[in-house]
């Protein structure tokens, strides 16, 4: 897939892109709304999964909360092939003004139904593919991915932590390689073991992976699914005595494993809701491409809500020290705070795709000093030197 393609759509500063809207012509959608907004919103997993879709619903559900000309309407567990068909609906039977696909695989659905309903406005979550009346919006959590590596890689007793995931596409990809950098800088020595799921939400399978990789010798595991089923699998394990470190993901988990989840990512998406949806009612809405960071407050560190680290390992945390060849002796905790400050600040003054950065092949693929180009970031197709494990091709 021609993943370049975003670079013409999106204006970054450094990494970390500000919610303005882009300078472009008004599409054809763009008019003010008067009175009620109508929001549609199709999800590819249930809103009770704990994970992605429910994470949008909640970022539906402050919008509705904020806004009372606002109303909303969501389809959930909709498979990607019925995305066109369920579009429709929502634009002819519900009279959405605009809808909202939050799954990469719904992109040329959306697209093909911005230029089938030229008088409705359309965003689509993660893709890249335009129309005069469709946007994209993302809110990336790989920083956040990378302060969990680096808890991950100081935690772990065995120098090998493992990472259950969904589909091998460069916004996953990017997250794996950012968690593996992490641990990488707490432990030079640690590696990440990956398994593949092929699926965004499934439970069963999820929890198989994690058990195979706890009985490969990993004691920290990550993922990408959208269900607490690798969470409660570390929390089984550490309550046997053998403790397994856990990082929650998208949505707030640590519930599912108060004494194995040191921390996770979160995304706060009635950030962007609150900000597109505002501008569809006020008439200001051009069809943004919005690429939001932890500068946003878009993305968030935590298993929960307002507690970037679960309390039980903050002074573990503290405990533990290393020697950082830039800011000298921190405790693993004072450097989580400090790179996360570094990444919340504008400018951002740190990246974790600074080099040097080598892929498996031992080939250098960040220059020393160098951050990442953003079109390596958005496409990038390869893991880094630590990551244990194949990455599939054409899946």
């Amino acid at each position: 897939m021609a993943f370049s393609r975003i670079l013409r759509r999106i204006s970054f500063l450094a990494l970390a892109v500000s919610l303005a809207a882009c300078s472009k012509e008004a599409p054809s959608g763009a008019g003010k709304t008067e009175g009620k907004v109508k929001a549609g919103f199709i999800y590819v997993g249930p809103v009770g999964d704990y994970g992605w879709s429910n994470a949008h619903d909640k970022g539906r559900l402050q919008a509705q909360a904020k806004f009372p000309w606002l109303e909303t309407t969501i389809v959930e567990s909709v498979a990607e092939s019925d995305a066109a068909r369920i579009i429709d609906r929502l634009v002819n039977e519900a009279g959405c003004d605009i809808v909202f696909t939050t799954s990469f695989g719904y992109m040329d659905a959306t697209v093909e139904a911005g230029r089938k309903h030229p008088g409705k406005k359309f965003m689509h979550c993660s893709g890249f593919k335009r129309a005069p009346n469709v946007g994209t919006y993302f809110a990336d959590m790989y920083q956040m991915y990378y302060l969990n590596g680096l808890m991950a890689g100081a935690l772990s007793k065995s120098g090998k932590a493992g990472y259950v995931v969904a589909h091998p596409i460069p916004e996953v990809v990017r997250h794996i390689d950012a968690f593996a950098l992490g641990v990488r800088e707490a432990n030079p020595k640690a590696k990440v073991h990956v398994k593949w799921l092929y699926s965004w939400y499934d439970p069963a399978k999820a929890k198989e992976a994690a058990e195979s990789l706890v009985s490969e010798g990993c004691d920290a595991l990550a993922f990408t699914e959208d269900s607490p089923a690798v969470i409660q699998v570390a929390q089984g394990q550490t309550r046997k005595g053998k403790p397994v470190y856990a990082f929650s993901h998208y949505s707030p988990m640590q519930k599912f494993g108060p004494d194995s989840v040191v921390s996770g990512q979160l995304t706060d998406w009635g950030v962007l809701y609150e900000s597109i949806l505002s501008k569809v009612h006020d008439g200001t809405w051009i069809g943004d491409d919005i690429f939001a960071l932890a500068h946003e407050k878009a993305v968030l560190l935590g298993g929960e809500f307002g507690q970037p680290i679960n309390s039980k390992f903050v002074e573990p945390l503290k405990a533990l020290t290393f020697a950082d060849k830039a800011l000298g002796k921190f405790s693993v905790y004072d450097l989580v705070m400090k790179r996360l400050a570094q990444m919340s600040e504008a400018p951002v003054s740190f990246d974790p795709f600074t080099g040097p950065i080598a892929d498996q092949a031992g080939k250098l693929r960040v220059k020393a000093g160098e951050r990442a180009p953003v079109a390596e970031l958005l496409s990038i197709d390869w893991f880094v030197d630590n990551v244990v494990g194949e990455l599939p091709r054409g899946k």
